[in-house]
């Protein structure tokens, strides 16, 4: 029965990753709830031992043994000791073994709850750590389920122990992206949380840092460190504006994260349902950052005003629409990537 039972626990090992230390340990406390159960009056001697190299399991009753009895639930005369160990004397620790048989059904079943417990929490902590080391990072899931009333879809990421079904809300959707189930997208991880009912892991689409990790995956320049992205801002399923600097002189950055003939722009733009993207070059000179930040529109010049936090911008009047932009999308993402207010006229009014 004990060869069986420690071939359960590295069965669970294998089959789940969870440590047989841990399960012994969850095991080993709830056999000590389960005797204390039973015998209420000995809980202050209860004692379990579990050997996974011997293989034995043993409860015992742990004593000391005395000239004069002042606690009865840990101490034993020399008399009454020596109906158990024949040697014992005054000093010595007798432990008494329990029948298991004896067990109670509630007591058992308490034990094994614990066990329950044990092995869920264990999987819990196991989810938990995995994606804590991926959180800002990206991950493909599968499309498990689309709740066509919230617009909540579920997404199963990880696999083997790790495997979990995660929400991506409503809110963290692309808006007008068509998801159906068994399709393969990649989220983001904004952040993992630990709850009552285990690892919470928030996802996104509509997040930035969606967009910054495809461009590492996509352009080799970027994963070296000899691009690098300065800023980013997005309004997802519209446009992208994203500003590169390149550390090395010989390397164009917007060439570089464009890829031949557009292929890695393209492959992100497709990841992200026809989503515009906008690559610019960054500069430490806010006036040439900012001509740039605004493109496709061409830019005539750029005052700095006196705040130190607002421009005005001078425009062709046949750039004025293209310059602001639908709604005003191009220069409010202009704006936030530079992280300067800018005002627009058109030439003739200059």
């Amino acid at each position: 029965m004990n060869s069986e039972f420690f071939s359960a626990i590295a069965d669970i090992e294998r089959e789940k990753g969870i440590p047989q230390s841990y399960m012994l340990e969850k095991i080993e406390q709830a056999l000590l709830a389960a005797l204390k159960k039973d015998y209420p009056s000995c809980a202050e001697c209860a004692r379990v031992v579990l050997d996974p190299v011997e293989k034995t399991v043993e409860m015992f009753m742990q004593r000391t043994v005395v000239e004069t009895v002042e606690n009865q639930n840990t101490q034993y005369t020399v008399e009454k000791a020596r109906t158990i160990d024949p040697d014992a004397d005054v000093g010595d620790i007798i432990n008494e073994p329990v029948d298991t048989n004896r067990f109670g059904r509630i007591a058992a079943q308490a034990a094994k709850q614990v066990i329950i417990q044990g092995i869920r929490e264990a999987e819990r902590n196991i989810v938990y750590d995995e994606f804590t080391s991926k959180e800002h990072e990206i991950l493909t899931g599968i499309v498990t389920q689309v709740d066509q009333r919230t617009g909540g879809v579920s997404i199963q990421i990880g696999s083997g122990v790790e495997q979990t079904e995660v929400m991506l809300s409503s809110g963290e959707r692309i808006p007008n992206e068509s998801l159906r189930d068994g399709d393969r997208i990649k989220v983001y991880i904004i952040e993992v949380r630990k709850s009552s009912r285990g690892p919470q892991i928030l996802i996104s689409r509509t997040h930035p840092g969606l967009v910054k990790r495809l461009f590492e995956l996509e352009v080799p320049e970027i994963f070296d460190g000899i691009v690098e992205i300065k800023s980013i801002t997005r309004e997802a399923g519209n446009r992208t504006k994203l500003a590169v600097l390149s550390n090395d002189p010989d390397v164009e950055p917007i060439g570089a994260c464009v890829g031949p003939k557009g292929s890695r722009v393209n492959a992100i733009v497709n990841e992200l349902g026809g989503e515009k993207i906008d690559i610019v070059k960054y500069s430490d000179d806010p006036t040439e950052y900012i001509a740039s930040a605004l493109a496709p529109s061409e830019v005539i010049s750029v005052t700095m005003l006196d705040d130190g936090k607002s421009c005005r911008v001078i425009v062709p009047d046949s750039q004025l629409s293209l310059a602001i932009g639908k709604e005003g999308q191009n220069v409010r993402l202009a704006a936030r990537l530079t992280g300067y207010k800018i005002d627009i006229k058109p030439e003739s009014q200059s």
